[in-house]
């Protein structure tokens, strides 16, 4: 399990005319099940996403394809979670996971 934290960068004034094509790439990640969550990090300092995936180099290529990420609006950090304990609510995000 992966939380991809999207922080404001250099060019964040750019963010309005690239907003459809981000929304885009985030749909994209919801439909091919890669992405189970989308938020907004307060107060408006970028997003944050948590992703399933089993390969790191798959999703730090798919988080380069970001629009915000390829324009330098966002900075991207991918943090790894192994979880060590879970909630039995949650045990879903780790279903079928290695």
């Amino acid at each position: 399990m992966y939380i991809i934290l999207l922080k404001f960068a250099g060019n964040k004034d750019r963010a309005g005319a690239l907003m459809e094509a981000h929304k885009a790439w985030i749909a994209k990640g919801f439909d091919e099940g890669v992405f189970v969550l989308v938020g907004t990090i307060k107060p408006q300092l970028g997003g944050a996403l948590i992703a399933l995936s089993h390969s790191h180099d798959e999703l730090k290529a798919r988080v380069a394809e970001d629009p915000f990420v390829a324009e330098g609006v966002v900075a991207a950090e991918i943090l790894e979670i192994a979880p060590g304990r879970l909630d039995e609510r949650l045990a879903l995000l780790t279903a079928g996971q290695t």
